[in-house]
């Protein structure tokens, strides 16, 4: 239990045993679903024989997992969460490599973000708006933190995550001939002035000082979000939030221009 508990709260332990704790009956169900490797289930021993976390249990059981039924009062003591849902797993880290993200749409590059509710934020309005991955760079926090993993309700299953230097992510966008944006305040070009339909990537930075020299001087253009006269910024989780269904918008518009001339010319 004692490791449960470090993992919950140490990253370097995260990452050194390349291990996370996931916590709730949503977050256990995406991660079977997605087959992720599982090191264990953990339930509450109260619960683990009927309703959902009875339905987990036994579903991991079908699968070859481990659990293990702790008493409550182990089960909250070990728990991150301020109301426990009777339901824990330790996973090996669902993380990506940069050569695993592919596809022709948008990557959203997170550079030195700092909060776990708008990294976790972006996790999922990203995977909702079907882009191809979101990458951490810099300075920003542990994706696989619980409160990271809890934000992104289940969708850090859904699409890669990746964890990687600036520098080489920009070297991987150039070689995918990605187009790369950066999000400033006062860019002279407006979010909808952009073509975000093929491969691109939109690089996000922290929540108090935006982008730095080099992240904003790696990318080819900066773009900004149209906002009503006396306010000053939008959170990050949200700015990326809105790229990412511009992105997405604009490839549905395209896909349908594309295909009114493929029914024209028949």
């Amino acid at each position: 239990m004692r490791r449960l508990r470090r993992l919950l709260s140490k990253r370097t332990l995260r990452w050194s045993e390349g291990a996370c704790v996931i916590e709730g009956p949503d977050l256990v169900e995406a991660a079977l679903s997605a087959s992720a490797h599982f090191e264990a289930l953990y339930v509450d021993v109260v619960q683990a024989e009927s309703g959902r976390v009875g339905e987990l249990t036994r579903r991991a059981h079908d699968l070859g997992v481990r659990v293990f039924a702790l008493a409550p009062e182990v089960f909250a003591r070990v728990s991150d969460a301020v109301t426990p849902q009777g339901a824990m797993a330790s996973i090996r880290l669902p993380l990506a490599d940069l050569g695993q993200i592919d596809g022709r749409g948008l990557i959203v590059v997170a550079h030195g973000l700092q909060d776990p509710g708008n990294a976790g934020t972006i996790i999922r309005s990203a995977a909702a708006a079907g882009a191809d991955g979101v990458v951490f760079t810099g300075h920003s926090v542990d994706p696989v933190n619980p409160k990271c993993l809890r934000a992104s309700a289940g969708a850090i299953f859904a699409i890669p995550v990746v964890v990687s230097e600036l520098t080489s992510v920009m070297e991987y966008l150039a070689a995918q001939g990605r187009a790369t944006w950066a999000a400033v305040l006062g860019a002279p070009t407006e979010l909808r002035e952009v073509d975000l339909s093929g491969p691109c990537a939109v690089l996000i930075g922290s929540e108090a000082n935006g982008l730095d020299d080099a992240a904003l001087s790696a990318c080819q253009g900066s773009l900004r979000i149209d906002m009503a006269p006396g306010v000053e910024s939008l959170n990050a989780g949200v700015a990326a939030s809105l790229v990412a269904f511009a992105a997405r918008w604009q490839r549905q518009d395209a896909e349908r221009v594309t295909r009114g001339r493929s029914l024209g010319g028949s």
